[in-house]
């Protein structure tokens, strides 16, 4: 079958590889220039390159691993020491760090927690093991049914008081979904605890070892391209065109230089843009929908990531920092964590900042002067002097990963729509990794499975497994707009 899918980013591609795999040809549009949707980098005046955001890989992500693996490029993640580390802001420069050891889940976690001194009391160590009874025994159902409280909320009922709360789960909610306990659903915080409890690696972190574009992205354009799939990038989605029993019958595109706009016929289409994105595109025969209505209620959630280049070395910490400043979440020195960016000299931080929606329309300047103020607490030997900044680079995205508010999981939407032809892909549609990079790559592969399954059926039904062409447009339509 020929499937077209709008949208680039993780979601997008892995879609359009699992097609491939099973036999079809998909044809893959970008609106930018760049590939990778939220994980989307690109190089600057100097040849260096400015990221959306700080990519962890973690070893609680198998459909990551999987698709790397198929790929043969797992030898692109530098893994690092299995430990969470964190800043003190009441002792400014010192880290603690919990290091799990060499043992079998979940020992391995519950032993690191026992082993911290630095953070936890005895007594806050034995409520958060009792709180987190529940969440280990009683599994995903119960997490799912969580979803009602916001994640302090949760630790409130469990006994964990607010020193637990703002000691470590602070800086943990805001890298996992960029906002903070009294905000997000306890769902979030607790599925991710279930899935590093579950596996012995699972809190291990990686890093790519350069760029995602290059080192993640483009093999999997290639591996694509290489068994008949198209990627084409610069073309931007106009319409979706439905026919008389509400089907799809094309995509109206139009390249972003100004080409002029195409017509796009295919047996399926598949959104992989991203929900705010979609809902600007949905026709007004499907508004009425239940299915679509319900996507009034996602919304993505505003993050900013901020790079800085320093004249000196700040750290040699070759790790991700989690940091309970009320801006800076988590960040790494990217000098040491990633082999592309290395250098023995100089820093280069890449910070997230959020809760952000306070200062997403704040000029950068007072955002890189409120990082700067954060950093002079966590690195008082460096900052505000000697240290040096050489330039700076702000990225603001007003609507990134699903808002993981309480409440919002039961409008996550299947990746299979009422629509026929039609099937929806992205971190936000239904699947239990939230929004994240494992997330993206899973609802890429569910998608691709379940438009497999239509073909079958049509097959089975008809004889044919063609879903929305009629025969007149059964003809290949050439050249869409040059990638």
């Amino acid at each position: 079958m020929r499937v077209v899918i709008a949208g680039g980013g993780l979601a997008g591609l892995a879609c359009a590889k699992y097609l491939v795999d099973m036999g079809h040809q998909p044809i893959l549009l970008e609106r930018s220039n760049v590939l990778g949707g939220l994980v989307a980098a690109w190089k600057d005046a100097d040849g260096d390159w400015v990221e959306t955001g700080l990519h962890n890989f973690f070893g609680a992500y198998p459909n990551m691993l999987q698709l790397m693996g198929e790929l043969n490029i797992l030898d692109r993640l530098q893994w690092k020491r299995h430990a969470l580390i964190f800043n003190q802001p009441e002792k400014p420069g010192v880290l603690s760090w919990f290091d799990v050891p060499d043992l079998p889940a979940p020992f391995n976690i519950i032993i690191s927690i026992l082993r911290n001194n630095d953070m936890l009391t005895w007594n806050q160590k034995i409520r958060f093991a009792i709180g987190l009874i529940p969440a280990i025994v009683r599994g995903d159902k119960y997490v799912a049914s969580m979803d009602k409280y916001t994640f302090e909320e949760w630790l409130q009922l469990h006994g964990i008081g607010k020193d637990i709360t703002t000691d470590i789960f602070i800086a943990v909610c805001k890298s996992l979904k960029f906002i903070d306990p009294d905000v997000i659903s306890a769902t979030i915080p607790l599925r991710a605890l279930n899935k590093f409890l579950q596996q012995k690696d699972g809190s291990k972190i990686a890093y790519l070892d350069g760029a995602p574009p290059e080192r993640l992205c483009q093999p999997i354009v290639d591996y694509v391209v290489a068994r008949g799939g198209e990627v084409h990038t610069g073309v931007a989605l106009k319409e979706i065109v439905t026919n008389a029993d509400g089907n799809v019958e094309k995509l109206i595109v139009q390249g972003t230089d100004g080409t002029l706009s195409r017509e796009i016929y295919a047996d399926a289409y598949v959104s992989a843009m991203s929900v705010d994105a979609f809902k600007n595109y949905i026709p007004a025969n499907w508004q009425a929908l239940p299915y679509f209505q319900q996507l009034d209620n996602l919304e993505g959630v505003p993050v900013i990531s901020v790079q800085l280049w320093f004249d000196r070395k700040l750290t040699d910490i070759d790790h991700t920092l989690f940091s309970r400043s009320p801006l800076l979440s988590v960040y790494s020195d990217m000098s040491n964590s990633c082999k592309e960016y290395a250098d023995p000299d100089k820093s280069m931080l890449e910070l997230v900042f959020a809760p952000a929606a306070d200062w997403i329309d704040r000029p950068n300047s007072d955002i890189i002067d409120a990082t700067l103020s954060e950093l002079a607490k966590l690195f008082p030997q460096h900052l505000p002097s000697p240290a040096k900044v050489l330039k700076s680079h702000v990225v603001k995205t007003r609507h990134s990963i699903y808002t993981a508010t309480p409440n919002r999981e039961q409008f996550r939407p299947q990746q299979i729509t009422p629509i026929a032809n039609f099937f929806l892909s992205g971190s936000y549609t239904a699947q239990p990794f939230f929004g994240s990079m494992e997330g993206a790559v899973l609802s890429g592969k569910l998608t691709a499975q379940e438009i497999h399954n239509a073909s079958l059926n049509a097959s089975k039904s008809s004889g044919s497994k063609v879903l929305g062409r009629t025969s007149n447009q059964n003809q290949s339509n050439p050249s869409v707009v040059s990638a």
